[in-house]
């Protein structure tokens, strides 16, 4: 599935039977997510996943594509934010926003003043314009993610940016030395068809 935006259905759609998600069994303790995996996966050039700069070209293009549908942007949550790293590049193109970031590594939340909990658990009382999830569910099983999914358009009254590697990713597209194995991979129709329910495709990779 790679990364895609989504819009907030007016109605949920009829529900449809998916095919099980593949076995893996990714770690859940918190201690997992400490400084070495972060310098790892994300601050080392010789051996990160993504960088910094790689994430402000997908806030770019974010920005771009709400800016072109008109939807006004004040309130962002981001869960499993990480590094925090959409947060300076969204400020810069919508302005005078409130950014609220979750993670579930404890080591990130006292560094950076994150609210802790898992995705498939927290509770928000307010509604946010832009919700990003990326390269957060496929660290959660079945159960989890499908409780995540329904959290999303809780939460979201706007638009939706979700970003997974999917089954035919780990296959075909990752750098699988730079890339973190523990985890759950997913054929993108198990997202596809959970996503569909409460959003439309309105950009960015392959429509849900």
């Amino acid at each position: 599935m790679g990364r895609v935006l989504l819009r907030c259905a007016p109605a949920p759609l009829p529900q449809r039977h998916d095919s099980q998600s593949s076995p893996a069994n990714a770690p859940t303790s918190k201690s997992r997510f400490n400084a070495a995996y972060y310098r790892r996966f994300y601050l080392d050039a010789k051996t990160r996943a993504v960088s910094r700069e790689e994430t402000e070209t997908r806030a770019n293009l974010i920005g771009a594509l709400l800016n072109q549908l008109d939807v006004q942007v004040k309130k962002i949550l981001d869960v499993g934010c990480g590094l925090g790293w959409y947060e300076r590049p969204l400020r810069r193109i919508f302005g005078d926003i409130s950014y609220t970031g979750t993670e579930w590594s404890e080591y990130l939340c006292r560094r950076k003043g994150w609210i802790h909990g898992s995705i498939a658990r927290l509770k928000f009382r307010d509604r946010f314009d832009l919700v990003i999830c990326s390269d957060v569910m496929q660290y959660l099983d079945e159960r989890d993610a499908t409780r995540a999914l329904r959290n999303l358009r809780r939460w979201c009254r706007g638009a939706l940016y979700f970003h997974v590697p999917t089954q035919r990713d780990w296959l075909e597209n990752v750098d699988r030395s730079a890339t973190d194995a523990e985890v759950n991979l997913r054929s993108a129709a198990w997202y596809r068809n959970r996503l569909r329910r409460h959003f439309v495709h309105v950009g960015c990779g392959g429509a849900p």
